[in-house]
């Protein structure tokens, strides 16, 4: 015997996307000049949450002559003093970082720490679009072995390197120390950083919103709704010149439409608030509703208007005409969101028609 099969159509659900002939970002910072890769690493660092929520005091791009293999700067406290800063070393190749790729580095910064070009920073994070090859990978992991690696390589001239250069001040340097410092730091991590500030983020890398289904309406309302549907019984009440009921709202012919596209309303603007609270880390939804709020009240509070249902026409159609581009939430507006933002501000208590 045959059998039909439905199928289920999913549910649009909200979420970032990028925009429409962008790249993913991983693959964006590919294609990064050096000094755009260098200012991108300055701002992820500053971004970046350390222990105790506490973030780095100052980070500053530095990469150029003089630096002193010192690309980005980032200190821990205020003076620059031992252990009290780490260095980011960019190095923006079309392949994983190799030793031959680190060791000249390494090398250059061992020789300004013999100097005393700056003091010894906490950690040396190597930063590169493909992060470290395997090769290096492994020798950031035995930190041990790659002291003596570098040293040996250093002194034989190898990878670039100038064995003259290999004093024995430097030598000592090198030698006390700690190569557990020396690490690699993520794309990945680089891009979480950056991407605790939505605005510059989504910014640089044509990130955007994309707002998925609304939540739907039930037949019957949920306790969520209470306050804002007392209010428009009121209102229904009030109008008909008779007391009224939920039930009786519904049954009433000249009232049943009416309720249930004010509810409606409600879902709408209800599906923009979920939109806001799943992509946003701040509440976009809740400075929409202040925006909405101071717009609509001069309005709602005109001494010329002396019902509920005036009040509740006024702002209704108010709000309809309201201009709210400054809201991130702006451009994923739906015809019923504003007039919706009414009855969320009468369900927060924040306005009412009828006192």
């Amino acid at each position: 015997m045959a059998t039909s099969t439905t199928k289920v159509r999913k549910t649009r659900k909200n979420q970032l996307v990028v925009r429409q002939g962008a790249m993913p970002p991983a693959a964006q910072v590919m294609h990064f000049s050096p000094d755009e890769w260098e200012k991108f690493i300055e701002a992820a660092c500053f971004l970046r949450p350390l222990r105790g929520q506490t973030h780095y005091v100052q980070v500053k791009q530095l990469g150029g002559a003089g630096d002193g293999g010192r690309d980005i700067e980032a200190r821990l406290i205020q003076p620059l003093q031992q252990d009290g800063w780490d260095l980011f070393q960019a190095k923006h190749y079309d392949h994983g970082l190799t030793p031959g790729d680190a060791f000249p580095e390494l090398a250059k910064f061992f020789k300004h720490l013999s100097f005393g070009t700056y003091p010894q920073p906490k950690h040396y994070y190597f930063c590169s679009p493909k992060n470290a090859g395997v090769t290096l990978h492994d020798l950031l992991a035995t930190p041990v072995r790659m002291k003596e690696q570098f040293l040996r390589e250093w002194a034989a001239g190898d990878k670039g390197l100038k064995a003259a250069e290999l004093t024995p001040a430097v030598t000592a340097v090198v030698s006390a120390f700690d190569f557990s410092r020396i690490r690699e730091c993520l794309v990945r991590d680089l891009l979480a950083w950056h991407a605790l500030d939505q605005g510059l983020h989504f910014e640089r890398f044509g990130i955007e919103t994309e707002r998925g289904a609304d939540p739907t309406m039930p037949g019957a309302p949920g306790v969520h709704e209470q306050v804002y549907i007392e209010q428009l019984i009121r209102v229904y009440s009030e109008h008909s010149a008779t007391p009224m009921t939920l039930a009786d709202v519904e049954a009433a012919l000249a009232y049943a439409d009416d309720f249930e596209s004010q509810r409606a309303a409600f879902y709408c603007a209800e599906g923009l608030k979920r939109f806001s609270r799943d992509l946003y880390t701040e509440d976009e939804f809740d400075r929409l509703l202040a925006m909405v709020l101071s717009g609509i009240k001069p309005s709602v509070n005109s001494v010329a208007l002396k019902t509920g249902m005036d009040r509740l026409t006024v702002a209704l159609n108010t709000v309809s005409k309201l201009g709210v581009t400054d809201s991130k939430l702006s451009t994923r507006l739906r015809g019923g969101d504003l007039p919706g933002t009414c009855h969320h501000l009468v369900n927060e208590n924040k306005m009412k028609w009828l006192k």
